[in-house]
């Protein structure tokens, strides 16, 4: 064909042009992705349901097993370096369960209203052992003397330094501090509440390996895999396992003991291994009842209040993190600002008791039974209350309790094992309601959880048996301070978490710390749900003035 007069330019090739990208996130295609749940729906029971009776009462005596090894532990450590015998021993044993039950049922009753077992605390040590090398070099007619005047001076310190707790509590101070929390602070303090527990799981489970060990083993066999493998027993293994391991392994350490196993063995290990280390069931009244003063008036001395006043501060921000956690295992919301403040302010009047009957420390919320809520798929308020009425009678009954403090120290730390990484791995389960993958929350994140383990480390590591830790100056009550405070790893992650957490970049990135989920969980009022779960019972709360709600 020939060409026309009107040349006709050639188009160019079409250009081919790929399809956009997929939106779709890189797991897509191989699985689902699972959306924030603000609930726990494995819960069998939460705050304020109920199992049956005779449940109940069980449930309720293995969280009073769970909190006495914390209770035995510190009396077994530091009363006898005070110059007390085993019937001493005993004494603070029962003075601190007795205690440990009346600050549960405050908190229960009119603190956070979580199911949250009160009892002693490590927080206190620094101070105590402050007090003990103070009165080691002294001459006293005799060591049960000596013994009673560190207790005097231990009760001074504790009645004055409650002061602390009851000011920032009542005065709203603590609570509005925790307004400026966010899920990018809570996740790495409540993540070292258990993560900064480690020494007293497998490092005290190691004292015993061949009790210890075989605990550890059997409880995670027991509780997690025989359930499935007898569906009928599911229910039992799960919520009871607890129990029936610690029944077989301390059966297990009495036939060793009595087979002589341990016969040639070193005195350490003779006191972690045998079951008749302890002489509580010789030497424990049969009923005694503690009372107000019971060594006598109190001493005051303002070298050692000072110490015992950054110990209760430490106790603050430990049960704050055990709060978050506990509430997140009893299917509540997040406490409000006010909820953690009368809470603590309750904490400061408990500790003021524990001054006056003669606690050898203050309390804390218990870490290893809010474990225990997650083990038992049970976040009962009314298993935690009965659990108070074991206390109360093991505590009055001397023998009876004793019996059951007998339990080997390795048993009690392969419990650790499992409860305190429970709650370590509920803080981690707050980051679902920030973005995960903001590069600032990954930074604040990473800085607050190293530190808050690490420094904590370095206070510990470099602390003498005598107390004495790195932070040494002329003023021995500052030192007991500084170096109790940067000794808690949940102080820690608090101050390093707050402190990146409302400063870099805050204001714009309010939607990737998750506090458009958070804000309405600050105030009472903000969350319908708050009301359901942290209402005063029996009208009570008509009878508080409303400043202090």
């Amino acid at each position: 064909m020939g060409e026309t007069g009107h040349h006709q330019h050639q188009q160019p090739p079409p250009v081919l042009v790929a399809p956009p990208p997929s939106q779709m996130p890189l797991g897509a295609a191989r699985g689902p992705t699972w959306a924030p749940t603000e609930q726990l729906h494995q819960l069998q029971f939460c705050i304020h349901s109920n199992p049956s009776w005779p449940e109940t009462f069980l449930l309720a005596f293995q969280h009073y097993i769970v909190m006495l090894g914390s209770i035995v532990i510190i009396a077994s450590t530091f009363v006898p370096r005070m110059g007390g015998d085993h019937g001493d021993k005993a004494r603070v044993i029962q003075t601190m369960l007795f205690m440990a039950a009346i600050n549960t049922l405050l908190q229960t009753i009119l603190g956070t209203r979580l199911p949250t077992v009160m009892t002693a605390s490590f927080s206190f040590t620094l101070p105590l052992l402050s007090i003990i090398n103070d009165y080691s070099d002294r001459t006293f007619r005799s060591e049960h003397e000596r013994f009673e005047v560190t207790m005097r001076t231990i009760q001074g310190s504790l009645i004055v330094s409650s002061f602390v707790n009851i000011f920032i509590g009542f005065s709203k101070a603590w609570g509005n501090f925790t307004r400026f929390f966010s899920p990018i602070v809570i996740v790495p303090v409540v993540c070292v509440v258990g993560l900064g527990l480690f020494a007293r799981g497998f490092p005290l489970l190691g004292n015993c390996v061949e009790i210890g060990l075989p605990m550890l083993i059997l409880l995670v066999i027991c509780q997690q895999y025989l359930k499935r493998v007898f569906p009928r027993a599911h229910y039992i293994l799960e919520r009871f396992a607890l129990l029936l391991c610690v029944g077989l392994i301390w059966g297990f350490a009495a036939i060793l003991t009595e087979a002589g196993a341990y016969n040639n063995a070193k005195e350490q290990t003779k006191q972690s291994c045998r079951t008749d280390r302890t002489f509580l069931i010789s030497s424990a009244p049969w009923v005694r009842i503690p009372y107000p003063f019971q060594w006598g008036k109190p001493i005051f001395r303002a070298s050692h209040v000072f110490g015992m006043m950054g110990a209760a501060l430490v106790t603050s921000a430990e049960s704050t993190g055990t709060y978050f956690a506990a509430a997140r295992l009893a299917g509540a919301t997040p406490p409000p600002a006010s909820v953690i403040s009368q809470s603590i302010g309750l904490q400061g009047v408990g500790m003021l008791l524990e001054g006056i009957f003669g606690a050898a420390v203050g309390t804390t919320a218990s870490v290893e039974n809010v474990g225990l809520l997650g083990l038992t798929h049970i976040g009962s308020r009314r298993v935690v209350q009965i659990s108070t009425a074991f206390m109360f009678f093991f505590s009055i009954f001397g023998k009876f309790g004793a019996f059951f403090a007998s339990i080997p120290s390795p048993i009690f730390a392969a419990i650790y094992c499992v409860l305190f990484g429970i709650v370590a791995a509920v803080g981690i389960t707050f980051m679902q309601f920030a973005n995960n993958n903001s590069l600032r929350n990954i930074y604040v994140l990473g800085l607050s959880l190293f530190l808050g383990i690490s420094i904590p480390q370095y206070f510990i590591s470099n602390t003498t048996p005598n107390g004495v830790g790195p932070v040494r100056t002329d003023g021995i009550w500052f030192d007991d301070i500084v170096n109790t405070i940067f000794s808690s790893s949940p102080t820690v992650a608090i101050i390093v978490g707050t402190l990146l957490d409302n400063t870099l970049d805050a204001k714009h990135s309010a939607a990737d710390r998750g506090l458009a989920w958070w804000r309405p969980f600050q105030s009472r009022k903000g969350d319908s749900r708050n009301e359901e779960f942290y209402s005063l019972p029996v009208r009570i709360r008509e009878y508080i003035p409303s400043r202090y709600l």
